[in-house]
C-alpha cells in the first residue's frame, strides 16, 4: 500500500515567531542539551565503570534510563535548536515519520524500564529475602529486553497507520516537532478512530501504568513502617528520587496524549518539558540525592586524575 500523501515537507511554525525570541531559546536549548547528554551519559559511564554499581539491579535499570534519556533528548532538541536558527522551519515526510516513531519509541521503551525500577524497589523492600533471587541478571537483561521490544511495536502501530494517512494540505504544524495530533489535525480523511487509537495506544496506557506505579510505591512506602530508621531513610531517598523522575515523565505524557486533542496554547511549554527538560533532570535527581553514585563519581574521578598525572 502506497502513501497517497501529496506533502512532501512540513513547516513547523516552532516556539515563537519573534526572532529575539527565537535567539533565546537557541541559547537556552543548546545548554540544556549539551548539560542533558553530558549528564545522562555521565551516569552511564560511571556505572559501568563501578563494577558494585553494575551489578546491582538499581544502576543497571538507571544506565539504561539514562541512555534513553540522553537518546530521546537527541530527537527533539537539536532540530528544535537548528531551526531556532532560520525563519523558515521545515521537516521533509520522511523526516516527520521518523521523528514521530523515534519519539515514542523511546519513551514507549522508557516507560517499561520505569515499571521495571519500581518492581525493583518493591521486590527489594517488601521481599528482601528472595531479593537476590528474584531480580537475578537474567531477569534484568529480559526485562530491558522487553522494554525495547515495548517501545518497537508501540511506535510501529502508531506510525503505520499514519504514514498511510492522506496529507493533501496544507502543510503547516503549529508545534516544535512533530507528533500525533498536531499533525492528524493536516490529513485529508476523518481522522477519528485514529484519535481514538493514539489516545488508547499511549493515553491510556500512560494513565494506566502510572495509576499501577502510584499504588505500587503506596504499598512500599507502607511496607517502610517495619523498617529501621536508617534503612527507611535510604529507602525513601532511593524512592522518593525514582518516583519525582515517574512523575516528572508521566504527567506530561498523560496531559499530551489522554485527552480529546485541543488547541492548548500551553501544548508547546508541556512538550518542552517532557522532551528537553525531564532528561535534564533525571540525572540532577539521581546523582544530587544518591551516596552510591556521588562516591562512584569521586572514585572515577579520582582514578581519571590519577591515569592522567601518570602520562
Amino acid at each position: 500500500m502506497k502513501n497517497r500523501s501529496i506533502v512532501t515537507e512540513f513547516v513547523l511554525l516552532g516556539f515563537s515567531q519573534n526572532p529575539n525570541v527565537e535567539k533565546i531559546v537557541f541559547t537556552v536549548f543548546l545548554l540544556v542539551y549539551i548539560a542533558t547528554v553530558v549528564g545522562n551519559m555521565l551516569i552511564v559511564v560511571i556505572i559501568l565503570c563501578s563494577p558494585a554499581l553494575l551489578g546491582s539491579p538499581m544502576y543497571f535499570f538507571l544506565a539504561v534510563l539514562s541512555f534513553l534519556d540522553a537518546c530521546f533528548s537527541s530527537v527533539i532538541a537539536p532540530k528544535t535548536i537548528a531551526d531556532s536558527l532560520y525563519e523558515r522551519k521545515t521537516i521533509s515526510f520522511e523526516g516527520c515519520m521518523l521523528q514521530i516513531f523515534a519519539e515514542h519509541f523511546l519513551a514507549g521503551a522508557e516507560v517499561i524500564v520505569l515499571t521495571a525500577m519500581a518492581y525493583d524497589r518493591y521486590v527489594a523492600i517488601c521481599k528482601p529475602l528472595y531479593y537476590s533471587s528474584i531480580m537475578n541478571g537474567r531477569l534484568c537483561g529480559i526485562l530491558v529486553g522487553v522494554a525495547w521490544t515495548g517501545g518497537f511495536l508501540h511506535s510501529i502501530i502508531q506510525i503505520l497507520f499514519t504514514f498511510h494517512l492522506p496529507f493533501c494540505g496544507p502543510n503547516i504544524i503549529d508545534h516544535i516537532m512533530c507528533d500525533l495530533y498536531p499533525l492528524l489535525k493536516l490529513a485529508c480523511t476523518d481522522t477519528h478512530i485514529f484519535r481514538l487509537l493514539v489516545m488508547a495506544n499511549s493515553g491510556s496506557i500512560c494513565l494506566i501504568i502510572f495509576s499501577m506505579l502510584l499504588v505500587s510505591y503506596g504499598v512500599i512506602f507502607f511496607s517502610l513502617r517495619t523498617i529501621g530508621s536508617e534503612g527507611r531513610q535510604k529507602a525513601l531517598s532511593t524512592c522518593g528520587s525514582h518516583l519525582a523522575v515517574v512523575v516528572l515523565f508521566f504527567v506530561p505524557c498523560i496531559f499530551m496524549y489522554a485527552r480529546p486533542p485541543s488547541a492548548f496554547s500551553f501544548d508547546k511549554i508541556v512538550a518542552i518539558f517532557c522532551t528537553i527538560l525531564t532528561p535534564l533532570l533525571n540525572p540532577l535527581i539521581y546523582t544530587f540525592r544518591n551516596k552510591d553514585m556521588k562516591n562512584a563519581i569521586r572514585k572515577v574521578w579520582k582514578r581519571w586524575v590519577a591515569l592522567c598525572d601518570e602520562k
